[in-house]
């Protein structure tokens, strides 16, 4: 190992272990109130029974937490929390859980107890924990890349929440700088992750490419459509336009399939000019369609998949409750299978956009040797 390598890694040990602590000390940081539970007890239990004779049992539970931040730091504090089997809504807390509260500062008038209500658990901790581990991947699998990637990844992240942010307080059109934001995203994490290079070059070529034309044919059919058909249900707590909202979520939901076809086609085509520098550029367009035809299905199918599963739990929710199949479909399924066939159409067309890019770069190298 290398002096330079070891110096690496000893940085990444130190920022993996201070990230621990300050998750675990981090309270002051925070304008809500903070409790961490230290007695739990059941007080009641109850025995309920649905209109469609389903059965659950509530629970009662007293809980005393200790503040952690504020200006009651240290001080103890009485929580009821009510929770069932089913969990739909509520959570059953133990010792050791972090919660976020509510203190009611008109009970404390009358009675030297500090009472409250529990709005929130405080999950910063597993989240910091499971970012590590997926850091750590990252780095074993690709090592320099797996760096890169991950650098990409929070730089993006980053990105997005500006973006955002930025529209929330200007209103800006939202298609505009979500397009924007797509450029950019895609630059830097190819970039980044494979260099500055003929390869990368025909790969943000052909994922711009087709993340626009993605988005334009999806445009294209939802004003011919009248968007008959799209239930926007979901979205029904904005106050700002569905349809550009959800175009807008279509380029970023299809920007990340797009990519991996595209840079898929790019490297697979270099690799087998690096090979063989004499290939005949028929051979190059065959071997790239074929790799094309086994993405196209293996990547469709995880677009699908990737949007039905979020709606897995609404439809059990509809199905319990008797909703008619049809009804249930449309209404938790119309936007994920429109996000899914407009992912289907940007990849389809970005492996030959993909192809003939690659293919031009590659010619273009062949010229200058």
């Amino acid at each position: 190992m290398t002096y330079k390598r070891a110096i690496f890694y000893l940085i990444i040990f130190l920022l993996f272990i201070s990230s621990l602590i300050f998750v675990h000390h981090n309270y002051t940081f925070y304008n809500q109130t903070i409790a961490k539970v230290v007695e739990t007890k059941i007080e009641e239990t109850t025995e309920v029974t649905d209109q469609y004779e389903n059965k659950d049992t509530l629970y009662t539970q007293h809980i005393v937490a200790e503040i952690k931040n504020g200006e009651h730091k240290g001080k103890q504090m009485i929580l009821t929390n009510e929770y069932s089997n089913s969990g739909a809504y509520d959570y059953h807390f133990a010792i050791g859980n972090e919660l976020f509260v509510k203190i009611d500062k008109n009970a404390m008038q009358d009675s030297a107890t500090i009472t409250g209500d529990i709005i929130d658990v405080k999950r910063d901790k597993y989240l910091v924990i499971i970012a590590w581990i997926f850091f750590f991947t990252l780095l074993i699998v690709g090592k320099k890349q797996g760096l890169f990637a991950s650098v990409s990844l929070v730089v993006n992240i980053m990105l997005l929440s500006y973006a955002l942010d930025f529209y929330i307080k200007t209103n800006t059109n939202l298609l505009w700088i979500c397009g924007m934001t797509v450029i950019i995203f895609t630059v830097i994490s190819l970039l980044l992750v494979n260099g500055r290079n003929e390869k990368t070059y025909a790969a943000i070529i052909a994922t711009l490419l087709g993340t626009f034309f993605a988005v334009f044919v999806t445009y294209l059919a939802m004003w011919v459509t009248n968007e008959n058909g799209l239930r926007y249900e979901e979205m029904q707590f904005l106050t700002r336009p569905y349809h550009l909202i959800f175009l807008a979520g279509l380029f970023i939901g299809s920007l990340g399939a797009v990519m991996d076809v595209a840079i898929s086609i790019s490297s697979a085509i270099f690799e087998l000019y690096e090979k063989n520098h004499d290939i005949p550029i028929q051979q190059l367009k065959k071997s790239g369609f074929d790799i094309g035809k086994d993405i196209m299905g293996t990547m469709t199918n995880i677009l699908f998949f990737a949007y039905v599963s979020g709606s897995i739990p609404m439809l059990i929710l509809y199905i319990s409750n008797y909703s008619p199949l049809g009804f249930t479909l449309t209404m938790n399924l119309s936007l994920e299978l429109a996000r899914a066939l407009a992912g289907g159409i940007g990849i389809v067309i970005t492996i030959p956009i993909g192809l003939y890019t690659t293919i031009f770069f590659v010619n273009r190298k062949r010229a200058k040797q």
